[in-house]
């Protein structure tokens, strides 16, 4: 099996640089994910609640495995403000080998 066959790149939000910051910490604290991004000033609207709402995020890139996408999802549910944070998980078709080797080397598992 490619070494991608495992990859992720799991998506969430937070209402803060601070709180962004946080969360990034603790998952590559926790090995669950090698590596996060936090892109600011992303603007986000969205339907909750039956309202239209806007708000400014910042968006986490996290590079993460599919064994660990549920232990993702777990520190997001724990750490998390957001009543449901979102958390969306995309399939690594193919990267490049030496940085594949780096992260599925720096998660658990």
């Amino acid at each position: 099996m490619h070494e991608s066959a495992s990859a992720r790149i799991a998506l969430t939000t937070a209402g803060s640089a601070d709180e962004a910051r946080k969360l990034a910490y603790a998952l590559v604290e926790g090995r669950v994910a090698a590596c996060v991004n936090l892109v600011p000033d992303v603007m986000s609207i969205y339907r909750w609640q039956g309202a239209i709402e806007e708000a400014s995020e910042v968006l986490l890139v996290i590079k993460t495995t599919q064994r660990q996408l549920a232990a993702v999802e777990a520190m997001l549910r724990e750490l998390h403000s957001y009543d449901v944070p979102e958390l969306l998980a995309l399939d690594v078709e193919a990267g490049s080998q030496p940085y594949l080797d780096w992260l599925l080397g720096n998660v658990k598992g």
